[in-house]
C-alpha cells in the first residue's frame, strides 16, 4: 500500500511519529509532501498535494494532519474524490474504512497524543471497507460531488 502523509506547521511532530507506525508494516511505502519544520504553513496547501496522490492513483490512501485535524478535514474533502475522516478514536477509525471508505485519514496534532494517534492510524491502515449496504451509500455521498 502506498500512502501520502502531510502536516501543517501545528502536526509536524505527529506526522514523525505516524511515519514511525507505518514503518512497522513491511508493505506500506510512505510519501511525505511536508511540511518539514514548525514555520507556518497553509494546511489547504498540504491537503492539495495529498489529495492530488489519492485521486491521482499514486497513493492509495492519505493521512492529513494539522493542529486540531478539522482545517485539513474539511480542505480535503473540497477535493473530487476524496473521502477524508478526522478520528480520535479507534471506533471512528474503523468505521471510516468499514461503512465509509475513507481514502484519508485526518488528525489533529495539538489534540491527539502520539499513542492514541499511533492506535488510530494501525486500525485505519489494517481496516478494509465491508462493500454491500455500505457501497451504495459511498457511492450517493461521492453523487453528491455533481451538484
Amino acid at each position: 500500500m502506498k500512502i501520502t502523509i502531510g502536516s501543517d506547521h501545528g502536526a509536524v511532530q505527529l506526522k514523525e511519529e505516524v511515519k514511525m507506525v507505518l514503518k512497522e508494516y513491511g508493505d506500506i511505502e510512505v510519501t511525505d509532501v511536508g511540511t518539514f519544520g514548525t514555520e507556518s504553513v497553509d494546511y489547504p496547501d498540504i491537503a492539495e498535494k495529498i489529495c492530488a496522490d489519492v485521486v491521482s492513483g499514486k497513493s492509495d490512501r492519505g493521512i492529513a494532519l494539522c493542529g486540531t485535524g478539522i482545517g485539513i478535514s474539511i480542505a480535503c474533502n473540497k477535493v473530487k474524490g476524496i473521502r477524508c475522516a478526522l478520528c480520535s478514536d479507534v471506533y471512528s477509525a474503523k468505521m471510516s474504512r468499514q461503512h465509509n471508505n475513507a481514502n484519508v485519514l485526518a488528525m489533529g496534532g495539538r489534540v491527539t497524543g502520539f499513542g492514541p494517534a499511533g492506535e488510530i492510524v494501525r486500525a485505519w491502515v489494517e481496516t478494509e471497507f465491508e462493500g454491500g449496504r455500505h457501497e451504495r451509500r459511498v457511492n450517493k455521498i461521492m453523487a453528491l460531488e455533481q451538484n
